[in-house]
């Protein structure tokens, strides 16, 4: 009976130490919450320690964003790889809203951090491959002018084999050389055509116990998504696949967290295996899922010649012991979940955290102008939405300054200072996902309800969702602005109260406590459609809508504050702060 006893401990013990489930800190998904799609990530004892993480960024500028971490939970932004125009000038040239940087891999090899991806055109022009590198993380500047290669597919890879050379894995899934200075690739060999799934992409190479793993995402980036290993004991295959694939998904599953793959495996200073993937908070319904695809973090056991078991993906996640909390890192841009409290103070910049669609014209924002301390001036595009006759607008270039919407729920107001003068001119705020779908309130020039030729500013909430499958949007609301607010700005509030519905207020800022809702908007209108890749921006705009208006508006007191994360159907946990 003792011997049984002591078997069965002997059983439960080991049970507990080979399931990362079992291990002991516990921390909250996502770690880069809003939309951070297909992360890539690498630890680097050489910088003091530290995690560095990028994701996708499609037509944002600057893209590419570096987040750095001490113990993977608090992340900073670092700096952007892709952070000037002179590093990709054909970008504004795009007329699809999935245009632009597609997968980035980020990898560090003697003391240099390498930024590998493509530049995608999908109107038929092709794809850019594109290397950037720096030996300063924490610096814009730093980042190189890209390196241009000859690209075969999406999602790109960096190894370095033992034998000198460099080999560049991408979609298909295709192996290449490629020197990373001149960017001269050898030509493309298919090494494995997967388990059978649509859309083999996202490949990643590992060398283990003797053995090359080759990880890649399958079924489509949708709830049919997984991630699929294979390994081979020669670097060109041929790759055995995994009985046990997939090794992460959430496909078949009622799980809160959907669309699990695209994922990247790295270890920790204890050298214990993680792995980061994207994933859509929406259950499998998978209709309401304004902040797009996030970055999920979930442990891996990984033992000596064997395949790697990685957890699925939860909310509240269990995990390997994490590093002490430590936010002593570099870079010039916030922790995530940092409530931005902005006032534009003369001589400051943007915050780095501050990102266009597209590159924008030079003088298209200021911050304190003369005349205009604490301000941000903004002169206006021709329109911040395409038609069918033009799809390139906004090619020159859009008066449209955001942040990610990083909280389930959260508030965010700015005070505007706008005194239209011609027929159609507006400014205002909004929750903006392509310019094809974006929920607007403006102070816009409109004619007078008592004298149609007469104009005077209105008050306007519309919803534009070409491409939303889900719900009706909502009729246009256009009132008109109480005398006494015209002379001063006018607070305007857009809060997610919970995670389906967006409202949109005004207040006096004689009286910023009492506000005048204006228009409510289903999240829905802002999830997938046009939008599949990208995820929920939050800012503010001025156009001319067309029209001839020049009349440059004024921002001031940006502030945006996380009020929760639901981390399950029925769980919110407070924001990070």
């Amino acid at each position: 009976m003792y011997s049984v006893i002591v078997w069965t401990l002997l059983l439960i013990v080991e049970v507990a130490f080979a399931t990362p489930s079992k291990a002991n800190s516990t921390f909250f998904n996502p770690i880069l919450p809003g939309w951070h799609s297909d992360p890539s990530c690498v630890f680097v004892p050489e910088e003091d320690h530290t995690f560095f993480c990028l994701t996708s960024t499609f037509l944002v500028t600057p893209g590419i964003p570096i987040y750095a971490s001490k113990d993977l939970v608090n992340w900073k932004l670092a700096s952007h790889a892709f952070n000037r125009r002179s590093q990709f000038p054909r970008m504004n040239e795009s007329s699809d809203q999935n245009d632009g940087i597609f997968a980035v891999t980020l990898r560090y090899h003697e003391g240099v951090f390498y930024a590998i991806t493509v530049y995608s055109y999908r109107t038929g022009e092709g794809i850019f491959g594109l290397i950037f590198n720096t030996t300063d993380p924490y610096s814009n500047d730093a980042w190189s002018e890209p390196v241009a290669y000859d690209a075969s597919g999406i999602d790109p890879d960096l190894f370095w084999h033992n034998n000198g050379k460099v080999y560049m894995a991408s979609s298909g899934t295709i192996l290449q050389t490629i020197d990373l200075s001149t960017g001269v690739v050898s030509a493309p060999v298919s090494i494995w055509n997967g388990t059978g799934g649509a859309y083999p992409e996202g490949p990643h190479i590992y060398h283990k116990d003797d053995y090359y793993y080759l990880m890649i995402g399958e079924g489509g980036t949708e709830t049919n998504h997984s991630e699929t290993i294979a390994r081979s004991r020669n670097i060109d295959g041929p790759y055995e696949s995994y009985e046990g694939n997939p090794i992460l998904t959430a496909r078949r599953t009622t799980n809160y967290f959907q669309t699990v793959g695209h994922a990247d495996l790295f270890q920790d200073g204890n050298e214990n295996w993680w792995a980061v993937a994207l994933s859509t908070r929406s259950g499998p319904e998978w209709a309401n899922y304004p902040m797009g695809r996030e970055t999920v973090l979930t442990p891996v056991t990984w033992k000596e010649g064997e395949w790697p078991v990685v957890d699925s993906v939860h909310g509240e996640q269990r995990g390997w012991p994490l590093p002490k909390p430590n936010k002593k890192i570099g870079g010039s841009g916030p922790f995530l979940g940092d409530p931005d409290v902005v006032d534009f103070e003369p001589g400051s910049k943007l915050p780095a955290h501050f990102v266009t669609w597209r590159w924008p014209q030079d003088g298209t924002f200021a911050v304190s102008p003369p005349g205009h301390p604490n301000s941000l001036r903004l002169k206006p595009s021709k329109t911040v939405t395409p038609t069918d006759e033009d799809p390139l607008a906004g090619a020159n270039g859009l008066s449209l300054l955001m942040r990610v919407q990083t909280d389930t729920l959260f508030t965010y107001t700015v005070d505007l200072s706008f005194n239209p003068k011609v027929l159609d001119e507006e400014a205002g705020v909004t929750i903006f996902l392509t310019q094809r779908q974006h929920l607007d309130l403006g102070v816009v020039m409109l004619p007078s309800s008592n004298n149609s030729l007469k104009l005077e500013p209105k008050l306007r909430f519309r919803t534009t969702g070409a491409g939303t499958t889900v719900g009706s949007l909502p009729q246009p609301v256009v009132k008109s602005i109480p005398e006494p607010w015209l002379k001063h700005p006018i607070t305007l509030q857009i809060q997610a109260k919970n995670d389906t519905h967006y409202t949109f207020s005004v207040a006096s800022i004689r009286d910023r406590g009492t506000t005048h809702v204006i228009g409510v908007a289903p999240a829905t209108i802002v999830s997938g459609g046009t939008g599949p890749f990208t995820g929920s921006l939050v800012g503010v705009y001025a156009t001319s809508n067309n029209g001839s208006g020049t009349t440059e508006s004024y921002i001031s007191r940006w502030r945006y504050t996380g009020d929760g994360q639901k981390i399950d159907y029925n769980r919110i946990v407070e924001s990070k702060k």
